[in-house]
């Protein structure tokens, strides 16, 4: 295993790190996302859980060209609440209702473009919406062909492993056999990892950023009360809330709680402190008193109005059964990372505690005791689980050298 403390990387990706304007020569420009249909109603798509579903759409973007050979492809996949929208500024954001996309570029934006870390005038970037999302992908939000309304509830479990079956699916419909490198953070993280193992011979390299092979019981916890809140909201009324009033309240407690996870204390701190919003003094009551307590406020009440609830708890649920050692090798982590053949960079951020250090050097021991040739880097950083998004020079130095690395 090679083991590693990135700092002062000599590669800088191109972008300053602000957002580049959709005529920047650093920009992917406008994007328009692509639609396919990968399952029929007669011929569904059938889930781990063991249900079936179809139609299933799914909502994709791609950046830059696919090469003669095809052997250029670029899978980025995507963390809890994100999209297939990387890189770029959203064409089509006003008319398809996603105000949010018309003041920033996508989530990646700073990473994924022309001369930056995935450069999209070498690589054919690709990234797709997760099944049970409310993005563009089949969700709960989708309407059921049976009842002509919404799903809601009535929708069939998902896994981290439907995910990545897809994706392979949509691949196939692309031409693509091969990809030279799968990446991710997060929940997207270990799509990625999931790739190694369930498409051993398909992917050459895989990045895995701010992940582990499982959520640890900190992590299942804090899903379970954001769900809790979420389903005890008055207006949840059992996932059918469809055409009337959301259950706000609870999906914004959830994402409150959840953006704890994602930052650290010292960013926290050095963000915040204890300083009081807009006063000297505290007024001695239980109204906002705090700036920290602003801030999850204005996440919570971002959050409700471009995202899902329903989708919120599928997904998260999703993140809670993900378990590599249980469903690849018997309770054995070692034992399923004998599955891997791809070249395989971990990297961790050393204020993360949602998915430790600890925790992704333990998979990569594993992977060394499998036999397996591994990169494993922990990067400094005060920024908690958000690192992955935030440190974009460490984290482009990385993926830059990585995806340019000579084939095994």
């Amino acid at each position: 295993m090679k083991d590693a403390t990135a700092s002062n990387p000599p590669f800088r990706p191109r972008s300053s790190g602000k957002d580049d304007p959709p005529d920047s020569p650093r920009s992917v420009g406008y994007t328009t996302a692509h639609h396919i249909t990968l399952a029929t109603e007669k011929e569904p798509f059938a889930l781990e859980a063991g249900a079936t579903i179809g139609p299933v759409e799914v909502e994709y973007e791609t950046y830059g060209n696919l090469s003669a050979a095809k052997d250029n492809a670029v899978l980025i996949v995507h963390a809890l609440s994100g999209d297939a929208h990387v890189a770029g500024w959203d064409k089509e954001a006003r008319a398809t209702g996603r105000l949010y996309r018309l003041k920033h570029p996508g989530w990646w934006d700073t990473v994924v473009g022309p001369g930056k870390a995935i450069d999209t005038n070498r690589w054919f970037v690709i990234c797709a919406n997760v099944l049970g999302s409310c993005y563009g992908t089949t969700g709960p939000s989708s309407i059921n062909p049976a009842t002509g309304r919404p799903y809601g509830m009535s929708f069939p479990l998902v896994t981290v492993g439907d995910w990545v079956r897809l994706q392979a699916r949509l691949l196939d419909a692309l031409g693509i056999e091969r990809l030279h490198a799968v990446t991710g953070g997060s929940l997207g993280g270990q799509q990625a990892l999931e790739w190694a193992l369930a498409f051993p011979h398909r992917v050459d390299r895989v990045i895995v950023l701010a992940a582990t092979p499982r959520l640890s019981a900190q992590g299942l916890a804090f899903n379970a009360v954001g769900r809790h809140a979420i389903m005890n909201d008055p207006n949840f009324r059992g996932g059918d809330y469809y055409g009337g009033q959301q259950p706000d309240v609870g999906l914004a407690v959830a994402r409150m709680m959840a953006h704890i996870t994602y930052l650290s204390d010292e960013s926290m701190h050095e963000k915040f402190g204890r300083r009081l919003r807009g006063k000297d003094r505290p007024e001695f009551s239980f109204g906002v008193e705090f700036e920290v307590e602003s801030y999850l406020n204005y996440q919570g009440r971002a959050f409700v109005e471009r995202f899902d609830a329903n989708s919120y708890l599928y997904i998260t649920r999703a993140m809670d059964y993900y378990d590599v050692a249980e469903q690849w090798g018997s309770g054995d982590l070692v034992e399923a990372c004998r599955r891997i053949e791809s070249k395989m960079m971990v990297v961790s951020f050393s204020s993360d505690w949602l998915y430790p250090p600890a925790q992704c050097r333990e998979f990569a021991m594993a992977m060394c005791r499998a036999g397996k040739t591994v990169t494993y880097v922990d990067v400094p950083s005060r920024y908690g689980h958000d690192a992955f998004l935030v440190e974009t020079g460490p984290v482009g130095h990385l993926l830059h050298n990585y995806l340019h690395g000579r084939r095994r």
